[in-house]
């Protein structure tokens, strides 16, 4: 699968771009103010222990507390210096080396539980495996991991593991054999799938550097006060270039000069075989404009997205989950219908992968396929959506088509969607994405000056409204305002208000003006629809504009 890179870094923020056979697949946003902290490592404090929870907040010096799990918490030893990987001899073989640690392990299968482990006010070294969301804090791990070009090293858990898109059972054989030998007793290493073919002058070149920077890592936390960063992680440029980087990606394009000059530092010191690959953009328009991405970013926040088909999905992202609904829309088929749900479902299949790639939409998933009566059909959409989500870095998990015709799945999420980064609740509507209709604001202002007419002491009511309510009031329901004048014996006037909000109204008395007729004695105050759209109210028998 042939890929490109396209950064966007001339401005405040970098904007990722990796296309797969022409189509965009993901995109990834850091922006310079608001800079990721996943991957960072703290010296933090304990500040609250919930064994109700069997979780504790740990203070990391952000704005909230990190949330730290049970799980997620090893053996806290009281020596720091009990954290560092032994490098005897320069020269000495890797596998020679020891570690002093192990990872905690509980005494019995049920597990240690929180309130054993840590205390408030205890100091800890916690890397944050994900973003704050919402309103979470960030997650925290105890069990921390320095990624590499081609490992991941993991100094706290004795274990080695190879990327499961690595298939060759020889291959597998071959990176494990070398990691094994080579890697400090007690610490665990994770080849990447890059590290398909690599030399074992390279694996060990990775781990020698990722072991150095642990070591530091650990001198610093001997010295610092918590809370403090110990570690940050790289940022998204160069993080592009260690993760995404791979030898199916056939060019990397960036626009910024400055940050062309960084990234080729940085891959002839790690990678110099893919520095002919860099290319700097010199085009007179915009780089996500040249090549299309934009657009797609546009698209990729829209409730709706159209099938080739005609058919459509519409996805509708909720605190608790998102849903994604399949419809035939135009797609009106050539055969019989059971043809033509199965094949919008189909289409919709890989539909619904790229998109959740590429708004990155994680947590759980409810897609409702469009019903099919055959068994075999089920089937085939289900292999088709399984066959879809391969390409997608992050774990998911899916479960077979239900009664019902729904699919649920969950997508492992480790920072925001890309549709709230990009966007803000409405200010308007708060966002709910809805307003009470302007006749429901209009009938609960006429029973709010029905529920408070009689306790307001003055002869007459003014009701500040937005001028669109102003203006059905005049028209529509004048009638209900005129018996409510006559029930409340008060005359009501209706003021229109730009500023307002639509669902916003207001009620005061006011004294008559000398000279003006009581309710009973003339026809009530009333506006004229053009006058209900401008700021002063205009009496019934008053002024025509005519």
């Amino acid at each position: 699968m042939s890929s490109l890179l396209v950064i966007n870094a001339d401005g405040p923020e970098t904007r990722v771009a990796l296309v797969e056979n022409g189509q965009v697949a993901e995109i990834y946003i850091e922006r310079r103010r608001e800079r990721g902290i996943v991957g960072n490592i703290y010296k933090g404090k304990v500040l609250r222990v919930l064994p109700g929870m069997q979780a504790a907040f740990v203070d990391i010096g952000t704005d909230k507390a990190a949330f730290l799990y049970v799980g997620d918490v090893r053996g806290t030893p009281e020596d720091v210096r009990s954290l560092f990987v032994e490098e005897e001899e320069e020269d000495a073989p890797l596998r020679e080396r020891k570690v002093k640690v192990r990872p905690h392990k509980g005494e019995d299968s049920s597990g240690p539980r929180i309130e054993d482990l840590l205390k408030a006010g205890q100091e800890i070294i916690v890397q944050v495996a994900k973003e704050p969301i919402g309103t979470k804090g960030s997650r925290s791990t105890s069990y921390i991991s320095l990624p590499g070009r081609n490992l991941v090293f993991m100094p706290t858990v004795d274990h080695v593991g190879i990327s499961r898109r690595i298939s060759g059972d020889k291959e597998r054989k071959r990176l494990r054999t070398i990691v094994e030998s080579m890697r400090p007793a007690g610490t665990g290493f994770i080849v990447r799938t890059v590290a398909e073919g690599v030399s074992d002058k390279e694996l060990r070149a990775d781990m020698e550097f990722l072991i150095k920077l642990w070591n530091s890592i650990v001198k610093k936390a001997e010295v610092a006060r918590a809370p403090a960063l110990l570690y940050h992680d790289l940022d998204l440029l160069l993080r592009t270039v260690r993760d995404l980087f791979t030898p199916d990606v056939e060019k990397l394009i960036i626009d910024s000069k400055p940050e062309y000059e960084r990234l080729c530092k940085f891959t002839g010191a790690f990678m110099p075989e893919f520095l002919p690959k860099i290319e700097l953009y010199e085009g007179t328009e915009p780089i996500f404009d040249g090549y299309g991405i934009e657009i797609e970013i546009d698209r990729a926040l829209e409730r709706k997205v159209y099938l080739k088909s005609g058919g459509s999905l519409v996805i509708d992202q909720g605190e608790a989950l998102t849903t994604i609904d399949v419809n035939t829309g135009r797609f009106v088929g050539k055969r019989n219908l059971e043809e033509t749900i199965t094949k919008t479902n189909l289409e919709a299949c890989k539909e619904v992968a790229d998109q959740l790639r590429l708004r990155n939409i994680g947590g759980i998933i409810i897609i409702d396929f469009i019903d099919m009566d055959r068994e075999a059909n089920q089937d085939k959409v289900m292999k088709a959506l399984v066959e879809a989500m391969r390409h997608d870095r992050a774990k998911t998990n899916i479960t077979k088509i239900s009664e019902l015709g729904l699919v649920e799945m969950t997508r492992k999420r480790t920072r925001e969607s890309l549709g709230r980064t990009l966007t803000e609740p409405c200010f308007y509507c708060a966002g709910k994405g809805y307003l009470k209709s302007k006749t429901t604001v209009a009938y609960e202002v006429l029973r709010q000056i029905r529920r408070e007419g009689h306790a307001i002491r003055e002869d007459s009511i003014v009701v500040s409204v937005h001028p669109q309510i102003a203006e059905l009031l005049a028209t529509s329901d004048q009638q209900y305002l005129e018996d409510l004048e006559k029930r409340l014996q008060k005359k009501i006037v209706i003021k229109p208000r730009e500023r307002f909000h639509l669902e916003r109204y207001e009620l005061r008395g006011a004294p008559l003006p000398s000279g003006s007729e009581s309710p009973s004695a003339r026809s009530p105050a009333r506006q004229t629809p053009e006058a209900a759209a401008g700021r002063t109210a205009v009496p019934k028998d008053g002024p025509s504009d005519t």
